[in-house]
Formats: C-alpha cells, sequence, structure tokens
C-alpha cells in the first residue's frame, strides 16, 4: 500500500507516533481482527525506515505482505505463510506532506489492506493486482453485471486518491455520514483547477458520479465516494459477503479556482505499449461530450432536474 509523501524525520502531523508507539499500537490493532482472518500469517513486523515506491518516488510504501508458498497438494493457511510489514518511515514521510493525514486510521486501513493480500493469495486470486482486473471489472460494470466497486483502486495513481483505469478516472473522496450530510458542496482537483458539484443526496458505501464536461484524456472523470467506516464496523464489514450499496449519479462541476498541481488528461494515459487509442468515431458514435454510452454510464437523455443518486441493480 503507497501514499504521497516529502521528508521528516519527526511524528508528521499532529497526532503523529513514535516509533514505540506506532509499534504499539499496530500489534494491538492486529489483536482486534478475528483469528480466523489471520490463519496463514505470522504477525506483523513493524520497520523503522521509509520505504520509496520503486517506480514512483515520490510516494512511499507504508506497508508489504510477504507470502511465501510452500510445497503442498493445496494451497491453505497451512501452505502459504504471510507476514505484513508496516514502515513508520513511510508513515513520517507521508505526514509531513498531508497535514491532516490521520495515523490511527491509516495504520488500520494499511493493515487489512495487506491481510486482503494474503486471503486474496490463499484463494489463487491473482487477478486482483494490476490494472488488468481493474479494467474487466469496468466492462462487468458496464454490461450490468456484478462487479468489485473498489476496481478502480487498482488502477494507475495519478495522485493520492485518482486513478486511472485506461481511459478513464476516478477521483476518490472518503466521508463519514455527518459529514457528508453536512457538506452542501463536493470540492475535487483535476486538470490544473478546483471543482465544485452539489452533494448527491445518499451517499452509500460506494457512490459514483459521472461528471460531465471534463477532460479525462478519452474517457470518463467519475467522483467516488467511499464511505468511511468507524473500526468495529469495519471489523464486522471487511470480509462480510453482503453486497455494498451502490449508487449512481452525474453532475456537472463549476470552476472554483486553479489547482496547478492536479494531475490532467495527459496524466497516465495509454499509449500504443497498452493498445494504442480507441478507435476512430464513426458517425454512429455517440458525442462523448453529450453523454456515455447508455451500457457505460448515464444515458445523457435523463432529466437533469431528476433526483441524483440512482441506485445501482
Amino acid at each position: 500500500m503507497a501514499a504521497d509523501g516529502a521528508g521528516t524525520e519527526d511524528a508528521g502531523a499532529p497526532g503523529g507516533m513514535t516509533f514505540d508507539e506506532f509499534e504499539a499500537r499496530a500489534h494491538a490493532m492486529w489483536e482486534e481482527i478475528p483469528d480466523a482472518y489471520k490463519a496463514g500469517v505470522d504477525g506483523i513486523s513493524v520497520q523503522p525506515q521509509a520505504e520509496a515506491h520503486p517506480d514512483r518516488p515520490e510516494y512511499y510504501t507504508l506497508g508489504m505482505c510477504f507470502t511465501e508458498p510452500y510445497p503442498s497438494g493445496y494451497m491453505g493457511p497451512d501452505s502459504t505463510r504471510s507476514i505484513v510489514a508496516l514502515y513508520h518511515g513511510s508513515f513520517q514521510k507521508v505526514a509531513e506532506r498531508a497535514p491532516a493525514f490521520d495515523w490511527e486510521e491509516e495504520l488500520w486501513e494499511t493493515i487489512t489492506h495487506e491481510l486482503r493480500h494474503h486471503l486474496e493469495f490463499l484463494a489463487e486470486d491473482d487477478a486482483l493486482e494490476g490494472l488488468d482486473y481493474a479494467m474487466e471489472e469496468t466492462w462487468k460494470r458496464g454490461q450490468g453485471e456484478d462487479f468489485d466497486p473498489w476496481y478502480f483502486q487498482s488502477g494507475l495513481p495519478l495522485a493520492p486518491g485518482t486513478y486511472r483505469v485506461e481511459y478513464d478516472v476516478y477521483i476518490e473522496q472518503v466521508w463519514q455520514e455527518p459529514a457528508f450530510q453536512a457538506a452542501s458542496e463536493l470540492e475535487f482537483e483535476w486538470d490544473g483547477a478546483r471543482w465544485s458539484i452539489p452533494r448527491p443526496d445518499v451517499l452509500g458505501d460506494v457512490h459514483f458520479i459521472w461528471l460531465h464536461g471534463l477532460d479525462a484524456g478519452g474517457g470518463w472523470v467519475q467522483l467516488v465516494l467511499v464511505k468511511k467506516r468507524g473500526m468495529g464496523e469495519r471489523i464486522r464489514a471487511l470480509f462480510d459477503s453482503g453486497p455494498p450499496e451502490l449508487w449512481e449519479s452525474e453532475a456537472e462541476p463549476a470552476r472554483l479556482g486553479d489547482a496547478p498541481e492536479s494531475p490532467g488528461p495527459d496524466d497516465g494515459r495509454p499509449g500504443r505499449a497498452a493498445g494504442g487509442p480507441p478507435p476512430a468515431p464513426s458517425d454512429d458514435d455517440p458525442d462523448p461530450d453529450d453523454g456515455p454510452d447508455p451500457d457505460e454510464g448515464p444515458d445523457p437523455d435523463d432529466d437533469p432536474d431528476a433526483p441524483t443518486g440512482e441506485p445501482h441493480g
């Protein structure tokens, strides 16, 4: 699990942790996770160093799941052992860059994120890694099939919380229900500008908002609202087989000002190495500026005055 950051040697943002505090809190969180979900994991290892991402040095790896299968006739916790590594120095680096960095929240996110990698390995679900998986889930969503609503997180990171999957861009925002209901507008950054849209009525667990009029570099820009859960609720929901509450809506952003450091449509856009650009449009193709294909998003002829937030079936 990686995040954006810059250098510092202290505990970082207010509420930061020393190494000893970080190590103690990490082990306490580990004990809160039911043993059934930790089968095959030998524990956590807290390291003091910062681990820069090998391909993007401005990003730091907060944690890693190291897994080693042993010879066996089946793939299970008795033949597959993992250890979760956490990097205190990486947390320091990211906290320096982000004053609102929540050490407690990010530590829990990192532990559970890496634990999921172990469980995915046990399930032999290698497709959960990488862009191919995100593209497959995008296709399922467009076809109206069941899909992983967090698929976009497997895309190419353009900035913290911003991902590209081929020609589409996803800007993720995490909200607690009270803060969401208190907001009248939602703000985000894209293509050198700050933008705002009216808050939709419903947060749900994951809410995709198709943003009209923004250039994604060939596809759509979507604002993805993700509900932030309390720790106890998230322990129960982490491996819950019940479907999440999904919503889709659309909005037309209003420009608020400049954001020169924000990513734009040319960042991470695939070229010939990824199979080339989309086919040249024909007279039968809809204008991308007028709305998405009905199989890929909202109908551009929908009543703009209709209530926002349509449940995804």
